[in-house]
């Protein structure tokens, strides 16, 4: 049986899959991927991007903070792709019990997904600092310099810097829903990143499936590797 087939089969016959997705999923809307060959590593700022996305930094260099920002992690045209689709489709069809994301862009939830665990949270949502108000994700883009609140507050996006930890309301939902997953597949990404990449220890079936363009530093443990374009490959399933 190929592992097209495979995958299928085990889709096809669950309806306790869990879904957990990195950066791969997204590139294939057109977001760029930080870590990838052509990502955003490789371009120059005065800063690697890691820095300009870290607690410290958005302390200290609040606008540049956001220059980089808006013109970098906003990709407010983007559309969901095969594989977001599908996700929604299987969820609706009382196949998918969640999806488990790394990614801040919510094309999962422009797919029509509703059990989404969002990681490092998400571009769509951000906050007033001091009284909490919540702005979407337009006002952020047409805002210039640092974006104030009507109370005069700085906002910031609720996503997760570098140095920030996790939400643990958000990583205790996302932890149960894989502890008790019957079909785990995971996606789009490398599985280099922790705390993220450790979710996998909570898995305890036996249809642990990786799918990646290129080989991750899971693919030993998996019970099933596929590899190549995670949309193409979603697409030739039911």
């Amino acid at each position: 049986m190929g592992q097209i087939e495979q995958l299928r089969q085990w889709v096809n016959e669950s309806d306790n899959i869990v879904f957990f997705g990195g950066a791969g999923v997204s590139t294939e809307s057109g977001i760029p991927d930080f870590r990838s060959v052509d990502g955003l590593y490789n371009q120059q700022y005065d800063y690697p991007p890691e820095t300009i996305l870290s607690h410290t930094f958005y302390r200290r260099n609040t606008e540049e903070f956001y220059r980089f920002y808006r013109n970098k992690m906003l990709c407010l045209d983007a559309k969901p792709n095969a594989a977001h689709l599908k996700l929604a489709e299987w969820e609706q069809k009382g196949k998918l019990k969640a999806v488990v994301t790394q990614n801040i862009d919510g094309l999962h939830q422009a797919a029509g997904s509703k059990k989404v665990y969002e990681l490092h949270g998400s571009v769509l949502r951000n906050f007033c600092e001091s009284c909490h108000k919540f702005y979407d994700v337009n006002y952020i883009a047409d805002s210039e310099g640092i974006p104030k609140c009507n109370c005069g507050g700085d906002i910031k996006p609720d996503v997760v810097l570098y140095e920030e930890g996790l939400d643990q309301n958000t990583l205790t939902g996302a932890i149960r829903a894989i502890s008790e997953a019957d079909v785990l597949i995971v996606g789009g990404t490398s599985l280099a990143v922790y705390p993220a990449a450790g979710l996998l220890d909570y898995y305890n079936g036996n249809k642990l499936v990786l799918v990646n363009k290129t080989p991750t530093a899971r693919d030993g443990i998996a019970d099933l590797v596929v590899q190549g374009s995670i949309g193409e490959i979603f697409s030739q399933l039911d």
